[in-house]
């Protein structure tokens, strides 16, 4: 950039606030890098906000039919709310997929077909079950809000690979998780680092669309601008944070014309948009969400994150009541996308260096959460972290294969534990990054993602 340039943007830099988006550069803002051979060169989270049932999707508990209505012959312990300790036996049936043969719920026929494609951890353990404290957890591997998110991690470990977007997005369908943007936060990391909110509609970020002026009126603008801020350079010096904010600006003009290229699906085949159910009203909204996941891999973007679509009636996975409505609705309006996602990634060769990551925050009790009129429709279940199910897809990890198990009735994680700390461990190791490495100074103490814990789990990497 010409310093003639630079001088420019830097006088008019407290002009441009519309355009920085969230995320103005701060000082010293630069990519950690990686510490051994990545297997994987970018991330999507497929986040189920609310908590999917494990028993009813992935981990097939024959016990909870054998005793549904019984007692559960042990104590459980605290939950969220005052359920009962009779077995609710899952409402759906299980079938085996794939050479792998894993056994994959009727609420999922789609991905099931793609099982081969997929590591199953049925061992998932966290630390937290209340929504909010468990989405800071899973996504910053802290309960408590102000933590950088793992998206937020991953940025500045290895930066983006797009020069007109951000490395770190998040799609939204309507619905935004409890804990609200701080679940894609930089924390403490440099403001940068953190998630950009791509909103569904014409105008997905704030603020972006230029005005309708002639090119004319807005030269106008910004040279008035310019004498508003005249004297910045001349009175502070060269100042990084000034230096680094111009860099955020140009990114912001870089977008202008980067946005409506990546939302433009037109030239995308009737076959593309087929397989991914934009032409189904019940699939289209993550649908969607998954096409352009892929076209933001195809740009570059390291850290994509995808959230459950907004639907009448329900909260989100979270089903306390009408458990089979509820997760018969939300995994019909992601099933069809998220095989669509996967086996067109894998087409495209991009599967291999992608990773994906399906879960929600933690998983669900056995046992009912039920009205005065006992088993019918209105049963759901409680919050459960101490055994749920999450499975990966591509970037590394270990094709057709099912790790780790809950007891017989699905409550707790009984063999293999992955704590959410392994999990974040494992992604940064496939991403060429050692977890324990990438950290950042701040209050006196080496932060990183997994604190002080977390192991990365060989088993699961290819």
């Amino acid at each position: 950039m010409s310093n003639n340039r630079r001088q420019f943007l830097t006088r008019a830099a407290n002009g441009f606030g519309s355009l920085a988006l969230m995320n103005i550069l701060a000082q010293g803002a630069t990519k950690a890098g990686m510490h051994h051979p990545a297997k994987a060169k970018n991330v999507i989270f497929l986040f189920m906000d609310g908590g999917p049932s494990q028993m009813d999707t992935f981990d097939p508990k024959p016990r909870l039919r054998q005793d549904h209505g019984k007692k559960l012959p042990f104590r459980p312990p605290t939950t969220v709310f005052n359920i009962s300790d009779l077995v609710y036996g899952s409402p759906f049936t299980f079938k085996q997929y794939g050479q792998s043969g894993a056994t994959v719920s009727e609420l999922f026929p789609h991905v099931a077909g793609c099982v081969d494609d997929l590591c199953i951890v049925r061992s998932m353990v966290a630390d937290h079950s209340e929504h909010t404290a468990a989405n800071y957890f899973i996504h910053s591997g802290s309960g408590f809000q102000g933590r950088p998110s793992m998206g937020a991690w991953v940025n500045y470990g290895l930066g983006s690979e797009s020069e007109n977007l951000p490395g770190f997005i998040v799609l939204e369908s309507g619905l935004i998780p409890p804990g609200g943007l701080d679940c894609f936060a930089s924390g403490f990391l440099p403001a940068s680092y953190q998630g950009t909110l791509f909103r569904r509609g014409e105008h997905p970020v704030a603020d972006l669309t230029p005005p309708p002026a002639h090119a004319d009126a807005q030269r106008e603008k910004l040279g008035l601008l310019s004498k508003f801020n005249k004297g910045v350079v001349e009175r502070f010096g060269q100042v990084s944070e000034l230096d680094a904010t111009i860099k955020n600006y140009e990114l912001a003009f870089r977008m202008q014309s980067a946005v409506p290229d990546l939302l433009d699906i037109s030239k995308e085949s009737d076959a593309t948009k087929e397989l991914y159910g934009l032409n189904d009203k019940l699939t289209e909204d993550f649908g969607r969400e998954c096409l352009m996941a892929r076209r933001l891999v195809e740009r570059g973007v390291r850290f994509i994150e995808l959230l459950t679509p907004s639907r009448p009636g329900l909260d989100r996975w979270d089903q306390h009541a009408n458990l089979d409505k509820g997760h018969r609705i939300n995994a019909q309006s992601t099933d069809k996308p998220i095989a669509g996602l996967l086996k067109d990634l894998k087409s495209r060769g991009l599967l291999d260096s992608t990773l994906v990551v399906w879960g929600g925050e933690f998983g669900r009790t056995p046992c009912a959460q039920m009205g005065e009129n006992g088993f019918d429709a209105n049963t759901g279940r409680d919050h459960n972290p101490y055994g749920f199910t999450m499975w990966m897809a591509g970037g590394g990890a270990k094709p057709g294969t099912v790790y780790g198990a809950t007891d017989d009735f699905g409550y707790f994680a009984v063999e293999n534990k992955v704590h959410v700390h392994d999990l974040h461990a494992t992604m940064l190791h496939l991403l060429g990054i050692d977890h324990k490495r990438l950290t950042y100074r701040y209050s006196g103490r080496d932060m990183r993602l997994t604190d002080v814990h977390g192991n990365v789990i060989k088993a699961l990497i290819t």
